[in-house]
């Protein structure tokens, strides 16, 4: 894999006398430190801030909300791991840098419920912080040691001064023009990597140059993922512990819980260790990662936040009659979690799955059984589908591994999709 001494580490007249780059290929050199587990803390309550303001606000406004604020979480996270793939967390200015990013995540996740209200400065302001600082910081930080990466990063800051601006002006207007401004600041900041970062006389990046850490950056997303299964059953048992006890609700816990557990199996049993391989095999991964490590895990985690919301909903009224937000919330997230891990499988060098597509398309059409089903009901069944989808899968793979006549399978093959998997 391409590393900063390919790239020149020298040749900078300006920025930190100090080397702060991470160096080498081996994996001491890409693991994540704890100072990054650290920071994550900031993210589970960001996470729980978003999932518990639609439990207490179930409708579509506040979904539109939870959505907008859920992508500026997920690209300030996404944005400092790309950093982190870089500079070197355990020494001591980086540290720091993560430090102070940590207190503003803490005061902008704790805005998240308000952030449509009183408290929209209260979010906008350390989130454009948090960016462009980070961004200077690292402008800073290499533009002795890597140069060429540091003039990427000055287009990113003119890319993010932008945003950081409608996002400051959307916190001082109404309510109604704040969803609209932050809706366009959240669009910018998903077209920037797609444009290269273009910028007037300078140009787009060369995505050559973004030397990503396969390993380091797929174990950082993947803690992310946990993050939000976390939440998931943090909402199950908080719920369920100011529930009587009877055969219904501990019907609907187990419904819950095994929701998690399937959502987890989709992903890290058949796609994760695979995709590693792949991403981290690859010469020039700055493309991959931008995909299927920056992009598409916002599906994976909006499902698995939806599916919390939905269990809780589930959970309190398990035999009510299934309404309209319900049973999309149900279904909805299971259909975005399935496609979420479509594209991610296709993103790192698999196939379309099958199984995955024609699961999305049967858990929306278990939607349309709202008035025939109990919440509780609908729920189970659409863990059902992702069950079908996990056998399915592994039914696939097993025949693709298979030796077709008068073939020997070598005793050195191995699985290129998960298939050691249930």
């Amino acid at each position: 894999m391409a590393t900063t001494e390919r790239l020149g580490t020298g040749g900078g007249t300006w920025g930190m006398r100090a080397d702060v780059l991470r160096h080498g290929d081996g994996r001491d050199s890409s693991r994540v430190g704890y100072i990054e587990l650290f920071f994550d803390l900031v993210f589970v309550f960001a996470v729980t801030q978003l999932s518990h303001s639609l439990i207490a606000h179930p409708d579509l406004t506040t979904l539109l909300h939870t959505l907008v604020l859920g992508w500026a979480v997920w690209w300030l996270w996404i944005d400092t791991t790309w950093v982190t793939n870089w500079l070197d967390p355990d020494k001591v200015p980086v540290r720091a840098m993560l430090l102070v990013l940590m207190l503003l995540g803490l005061l902008m996740s704790s805005a998240i419920p308000e952030a449509f209200g009183s408290k929209a400065l209260l979010f906008a302001v350390p989130f454009v912080v948090i960016q462009l600082g980070r961004t200077l910081f690292t402008v800073w930080a290499m533009g002795r040691h890597w140069p060429e990466n540091a003039v990427n990063f000055v287009r990113i800051t003119v890319w993010l001064g932008v945003s950081g601006a409608l996002w400051i002006a959307g916190a001082l207007t109404d309510e109604q023009t704040r969803v609209i401004l932050w809706v366009v600041a959240a669009l910018i900041d998903v077209v920037g990597p797609r444009a290269l970062f273009w910028v007037p006389f300078m140009g787009p990046t060369d995505p050559t140059t973004w030397s990503v850490r396969g390993s380091h950056m797929a174990e950082r997303v993947s803690l992310f993922l946990i993050i939000s299964l976390g939440e998931s059953i943090i909402v199950t048992g908080g719920a369920f512990a100011e529930l009587e006890v009877s055969t219904t609700t501990v019907l609907a816990f187990l419904a819950a819980f095994v929701s998690t557990v399937l959502m987890w199996l989709l992903f890290f049993d058949r796609s994760e260790q695979s995709a590693t391989e792949y991403f981290s095999s690859r010469a020039e991964p700055g493309m991959v990662a931008q995909t299927a490590y920056t992009y598409v895990p916002f599906l994976l985690i909006a499902g698995i936040v939806l599916t919390a919301v939905a269990d809780e909903l589930v959970l309190q009224h398990p035999l009510a009659h299934t309404s309209t937000w319900t049973a999309g919330l149900v279904c909805g997230a299971a259909a975005v979690y399935l496609l979420g891990n479509a594209f991610f499988r296709r993103a790192t060098g698999g196939r379309w799955s099958a199984p995955h597509l024609v699961g999305v398309v049967a858990v929306l059409a278990a939607f349309l059984l709202r008035d025939a089903l109990s919440p509780l009901a609908l729920n189970w069944l659409s863990n059902g589908v992702m069950l079908a989808v996990i056998v399915g899968d592994v039914v696939l793979s097993r025949r693709r591994q298979e030796p077709g006549p008068g073939t020997e399978l070598s005793t050195n093959s191995t699985s290129t999709r998960g298939d050691g998997g249930i």
